[in-house]
């Protein structure tokens, strides 16, 4: 994830997993270190493009990660550290969570420069 928190992406199409998650008050240490970890492990993926999260205070949190492809996508749930960190999830630190798999046909944006807009 760039600087500033908005992913960078190619021109569509591509893939878009759609995170969302409401976490436990559990193992808060032990969270942060396997999110650090798998937050490395994603980028070396082959087909990741980028990545986007933010948490709020109530603990209600959106990851968006986007690939080039459905079995980027498919290859990426597989891997073995991930799997292990989905079960962890489960087990202790969500309450709830929804994964959503979305094909982006269509992004545009805007970005103010240093100097003003753009």
């Amino acid at each position: 994830m760039r600087a500033g928190g908005i992913a960078r992406t190619p021109e569509p199409p591509y893939y878009a997993v759609v995170f969302t998650s409401r976490r436990t008050a559990v193992d808060e240490e032990g969270y942060a270190k396997m999110s650090d970890e798998i937050e490395a492990l994603v980028v070396r993926q082959p087909g990741y493009l980028d990545m986007e999260s933010v948490r709020g205070a109530e603990g209600v949190g959106i990851t968006v990660a986007y690939f080039t492809d459905p079995e980027s996508i498919r290859a990426w749930k597989q891997q073995e550290d991930h799997r292990i960190a989905q079960r962890l999830g489960r087990e202790k630190w969500y309450q709830a969570y929804s994964i959503r798999v979305c094909k982006v046909e269509r992004a545009y944006g805007w970005e103010r420069d240093s100097a003003g807009a753009r």
